[in-house]
């Protein structure tokens, strides 16, 4: 089991006005870090701090607080993620997160809310509505609950909660060796790309790949950009963000430089990109820090990619759990 942090209220104060920005003069990448170390507390005072947050001009930030709520697995984080979602005036990224970190919750009292705004005048709001429907009934179905009985933190490769769970026999942990043929990437592959299968299947094709992991595996997933669906594509560059395979990189320079990509997807490739943390990476996530024409959302991915990029090139032991630091950048 991943053991859930414990901190003072000293430290806790610390890193609510570091993620806060109280003094105005905190980086993004900082807030960030104090955000994922609240995420890793896993208590109603994380979900406290972090629910103060949607008042940020930062739809990254934002987006990023409804999914750690989402990874808190609380429904005390309900009435915020509803809050958000309802709210047609605040940016389709961070309504669409709020949606998503309600399926991962996966309580049937969100199933109303769900419905409604699975008829939304936004694409990615009704997909994901959609999917977290799907996810909330899949949970509540036998083979969902025997899994869910089954699954420990340990037998997990990934230990996030995702959207929708792996294709039935690659549900948990690393697949067999029998799992790992090239019809069975392919099989998977095709479900991936069938658009007459719902998203919530094609997620699930998508989940498994990455639990298989390979090259050829990346490469099915990589074939999944050409989708016309924003939701979609993103999901698949926060995928290859978890595998952190060298391979995906062509793949996610790609999207980055596509002026014509929405933002949603530009901005996961982006922190993909910082998490594998090549060097041929670093060129592109400076190019796009900066200039008139690159959206904001990619902007700041960006600065948060390259703080990612820098930790994972050096001996820090944890990227999220900054709480020396905390002091210091919340004066």
């Amino acid at each position: 089991m991943v053991a859930e942090l414990s901190i003072s209220q000293a430290e806790l104060d610390n890193l609510e006005a570091v993620l806060l920005n109280v003094s105005g003069k905190v980086p993004l990448h900082n807030r960030f870090r104090a955000l994922f170390t609240l995420k890793a507390l896993k208590n109603d005072e994380a979900i406290r701090v972090i629910s103060k947050g949607f008042v940020d001009p930062s739809a990254l930030l934002k987006h990023e607080l409804a999914y750690c709520l989402g990874q808190i697995k609380s429904t005390n984080a309900l009435p915020t993620l509803e809050s958000v979602l309802q709210d047609e005036q605040e940016d389709p990224m961070v309504r669409h997160e709020a949606a998503e970190a309600m399926g991962a919750i996966s309580s049937p009292t969100s199933l109303p809310i769900l419905r409604k705004y699975a008829a939304d005048n936004n694409r990615a709001v009704r997909e994901t509505c959609e999917i977290a429907l799907a996810k909330i009934e899949w949970d509540n179905s036998e083979e969902g609950r025997r899994h869910n009985a089954q699954a420990t933190d340990d037998s997990q490769t990934y230990i996030s909660i995702d959207p929708a769970p792996p294709t039935s026999g690659l549900l948990a942990g690393k697949p067999k060796p029998q799992d790992l043929s090239e019809q069975s990437i392919s099989d998977l592959r095709s479900k991936l790309l069938d658009t007459k299968l719902s998203l919530f299947e094609r997620y699930r094709a998508m989940f498994a790949l990455r639990n298989i992991g390979t090259a050829e595996a990346v490469d099915a997933l990589a074939s999944g950009f050409a989708d016309d669906s924003a939701l979609f594509k993103h999901e698949i560059a926060f995928v290859f963000g978890q595998l952190l395979s060298p391979h995906s990189v062509p793949s996610l320079l790609k999207v980055l430089q596509d002026a014509q990509e929405t933002d949603m997807v530009r901005h996961e490739a982006a922190e993909a990109l910082g998490g594998i943390a090549t060097p041929e990476v670093l060129p592109y996530l400076k190019e796009y820090l900066t200039g008139d024409d690159v959206p904001v959302v990619v902007k700041e991915s960006c600065q948060v990619a390259l703080d990612m990029y820098e930790y994972e090139n050096s001996d820090q032991f944890q990227y999220a759990n900054g709480l020396e630091n905390a002091e210091a950048v919340a004066m």
